[in-house]
């Protein structure tokens, strides 16, 4: 038996899709600002959340801050320590999101960046 949807439950998936698109229009860059804000607080904080790397980061739409977050945790590089902050961002009320902690593979990456960078500097 096929379910039909209300027209409230085809307007909210049309409305997801959008938001999903828009989400994979973000650049290479973009991508790139949020893994370095990460590794940096992680590097300089034992533990973090994304009102942190929000608060240093330009505006980048709805959903993308997530969306980064969720794939440096499925690449290994952060973790949830299980702990949860109210968030800052106004659109979400204050709703609880994860603080996080890099993982010994982020650890290493971030050490190497570091590395490469002072040596950058050197020459």
């Amino acid at each position: 038996m096929i379910k039909r949807l209300t027209v409230a439950e085809r307007l909210a998936s049309t409305e997801k899709d959008a938001l999903l698109a828009d989400i994979t229009k973000h650049s290479e860059w973009d991508r790139f600002l949020v893994e370095q804000a990460v590794l940096h607080f992680g590097e300089k904080h034992q533990t973090f959340s994304c009102n942190q790397i929000r608060d240093v980061l330009p505006d980048l739409g709805t959903g993308f801050l997530g969306a980064a977050i969720n794939s440096l945790r499925t690449a290994g590089i952060i973790e949830r320590t299980g702990q949860y902050v109210p968030s800052t961002s106004g659109p979400t009320h204050g709703h609880p999101i994860a603080v996080w902690q890099l993982t010994a593979k982020g650890r290493r990456i971030a050490a190497q960046r570091r590395t490469a960078r002072q040596q950058g500097r050197a020459a």
